[in-house]
């Protein structure tokens, strides 16, 4: 009965850690002071404020084109990347490949945006290119980063696909390149688009990184939220934050409706059968 009520205050202690600050943040939202930590009434005037803010909106479409396009190429690389692993056990170059596309996930932020920003420097100045601006290198540093989130989700479901699905069907007179497209795409679909949600989360929290490679026209919108914290926080971050749960958790819910549907359809399948 102890070791019950000890793993219960635990586990409540450990949810009150994580979840009471976001509670916080969700009601001093409503706030109607200017100081985050006086209640002077309730007000959605902060939430108006942010929709007025062209800092904010101009970071949140630059956060959404940027997380958009890494996550998209940095799954076409890492399913390329994670089949080749797969599939070619034996390659020169085997080792030194793996360790490339695995080192993202060890290396700190701070030395992969450091590293990438001389790197670009010293091409601007070696082949004499004008200036690296806009979103182009954060995208790089992102697709990175996505790449290697990726390989690992793919692999993992490659590495327990049945090939014989593939042999019967080339067995049968089809291409490779169609099996491919036809079989093996639609078998791993749903790791590539968990590696792709993953790749975009990763892209969208980022600041890291775009702290080293941004430019003024390209700030995204974790950089606006960073700055401005940097003169204290104001209700109006407190606003856009609760945007941002209500966002995430409405993904959740939908997810998980989904879900719950598609279990009651396959139950009601196996009743049937």
């Amino acid at each position: 009965m102890r070791k019950k009520l000890f793993n219960i205050s635990i586990l409540f202690f450990c949810y009150a850690l994580l979840y009471l600050p976001m509670i916080n943040i969700i009601v001093y939202s409503f706030n109607a002071s200017k100081i985050t930590s006086v209640w002077q009434g309730f007000s959605f005037k902060w939430y108006k404020a942010v929709l007025n803010n062209p800092n904010i909106i101009s970071g949140l479409f630059t956060s959404l084109k940027l997380a958009t396009i890494s996550a998209t190429v940095a799954t076409i690389i890492g399913t390329l990347a994670a089949f080749a692993l797969v599939r070619h056990k034996r390659f020169k170059g085997r080792n030194i490949f793996e360790s490339m596309v695995h080192m993202p996930l060890v290396m700190p932020e701070v030395i992969t945006g450091l590293s990438l920003m001389l790197f670009l420097f010293w091409l601007r100045d070696f082949f004499y290119l004008p200036a690296f601006s806009g979103i182009t290198p954060i995208a790089i540093a992102h697709i990175t980063l996505g790449v290697a989130y990726v390989t690992v989700i793919v692999r993992a479901r490659l590495s327990d696909y049945d090939m014989a699905v593939e042999e019967a069907a080339m067995d049968l007179g089809a291409h490779p390149s169609k099996v491919f497209f036809r079989i093996t795409i639609p078998i791993i679909a749903p790791s590539c688009v968990a590696g792709w949600f993953l790749a975009f989360a990763l892209s969208l929290d980022d600041v890291v990184l775009a702290s080293f490679l941004s430019s003024p026209e390209s700030t995204t919108l974790p950089m606006v939220i960073f700055s401005s914290l940097k003169m204290g926080a104001t209700p109006q971050i407190n606003a856009l934050a609760t945007i941002m749960i209500g966002v995430v958790l409405t993904g959740v819910l939908l997810a998980g409706l989904y879900m719950y549907g598609k279990q009651r359809k396959a139950m009601a399948k196996e009743a049937v059968l």
